[in-house]
């Protein structure tokens, strides 16, 4: 092998290596994680810092990168073309020669030049992009020219091919992200629920998360005190509605402190110690109902219907555990919604919510419902009060009243089977469709 060969096969060598660093370089600013690399800056790295403002400008690194890459394996594929006519010239034709160039220089491009590196660089792309920022500075000034030309080619593009809104990230797609953290580790459970929680927050309406009117501890403005103070001491609730004559005209909000201050002093005039209340609606956001709880200061909101008569309370409490889950304290009862009799069989109670659980049981059901609780459900279902015994059945679930009133279901008994195939849940659809219109008729 003569000088010039030597020199060739040199001259290769460095080009597959650069080849292999833009390939690398492409990898590791197109995956690597912006928020560590904030972290590291705020850690005082300035590479990570460097690194960052090449971010900024995307565009300017990779169209570089892809200079870079491009200029490089178009030399390499000329040098290795007189490396190997020049290698085999005695033993075989110029044809031939230029055959075993391109195929092996295929191999060692595919293996060197890009599966490594961009393999490597997936693995540490952060790594990767702090270690090469600096030399990626000095490229982007010495293809400054080549970048201008190209960004006047993209701009030409982009008016000839009018470029659609910026995307943003559906709830969907950041909740598939939070998972994705939790799965790689990046997150654990508690820290996963309460990033969806919040995500799913401005979707919950307070009919969703509201003490429904019968379950409502109120007393009425005129009621004794001995009267007032039991109830107190039954419910374990530190404030308390105070209404006029009905329910529906709620007045205020009795705070049990303001209550007992009232028995020491003496004062025979309960009006002195009602706070005023807040009322929202069914269907208001309880994102909403939180800051306007906040700005007045108040712990508890009546819920009022379409026609102003009271439909529950919402309160502070509520609101906040639908963030951080129960918050329970030493007054509370814990109320079991399930109970797991085998492992297809449970009792749920009739104030569980509906949607918790088709989800707690695996049913994927594409009607829609009135009711938002087990109980009201049921007595869609049924089309009336039931009485315990009745049963129906509802996709691969065996539905059985086991404690009813003679106003809602208390609990039901829930058995469930194996899921119905496509054929099967689109005629019992049909046949469901068919029973409400025949109930109509």
């Amino acid at each position: 092998m003569d000088p010039l060969q030597i020199g060739l096969l040199v001259a290769l060598i460095v080009l597959i290596a650069l080849s292999a660093f833009f390939s690398a370089t492409e990898t590791a600013y197109s995956s690597c994680n912006k928020i560590r690399l904030k972290s590291m800056e705020s850690q005082g790295n300035k590479r990570a810092a460097r690194a960052l403002r090449q971010l900024d400008k995307y565009d300017k690194v990779i169209s570089t990168v892809l200079v870079g890459n491009n200029i490089v394996n178009i030399t390499m594929t000329s040098l290795a073309t007189i490396f190997f006519i020049g290698l085999l010239k005695n033993t075989t034709t110029e044809q031939i020669a230029v055959t075993v160039s391109t195929v092996v220089m295929t191999v060692l491009v595919l293996v060197f030049g890009e599966i490594t590196p961009k393999t490597l660089a997936k693995e540490h792309a952060e790594g990767w992009t702090c270690a090469v920022s600096g030399v990626m500075a000095v490229i982007m000034i010495v293809l400054y020219p080549i970048n201008w030309l190209f960004s006047m080619w993209r701009k030409l593009m982009n008016k000839i091919f009018k470029k659609k809104s910026e995307q943003t990230y559906t709830e969907d797609e950041l909740i598939t992200i939070v998972e994705t953290a939790q799965s790689e580790g990046g997150l654990n459970e508690h820290e996963s629920q309460l990033i969806r929680s919040a995500i799913e927050f401005e979707d919950l309406d307070v009919d969703d998360i509201m003490v429904p009117r019968v379950n409502v501890v109120a007393v009425e403005e005129s009621a004794a005190f001995d009267e007032i103070k039991e109830v107190f001491a039954t419910s374990g609730f530190s404030r308390l509605p105070v209404y006029s004559k009905t329910i529906d005209s709620v007045i205020g909000v009795i705070h049990e402190k303001d209550f007992y201050g009232l028995l020491r002093d003496s004062n025979s005039d309960i009006h002195d110690k009602i706070s005023p209340c807040i009322c929202v609606s069914l269907n208001m956001k309880i994102s909403k109902v939180l800051r306007m709880l906040q700005k007045a200061k108040v712990h508890l909101a009546i819920v009022v219907d379409e026609f102003g008569g009271t439909a529950g309370i919402v309160t502070l409490e509520d609101i906040l555990e639908e963030l951080v889950g129960e918050i329970w304290d030493e007054h509370d009862e814990v109320e079991v919604l399930y109970k797991k009799i085998d492992d297809n069989t449970f009792l749920v109670q009739g104030t569980e919510n509906l949607d918790d659980m088709f989800e707690e049981l695996g049913v994927e059901t594409k009607e829609e419902f009135d009711s938002t609780t087990v109980g009201g459900w049921v007595t869609e279902q049924l089309q009336k009060i039931p009485v315990a015994g009745e049963n129906f059945t509802f996709e691969n679930l065996e539905v059985s009243v086991t404690k009813a009133n003679a106003r809602r279901v208390l609990e039901v008994k829930v058995k469930v089977g194996e899921k119905p195939s496509e054929e099967e849940e689109d005629g019992s659809l049909i046949q469901r469709a068919i029973k409400k219109i025949e109930e109509r008729d």
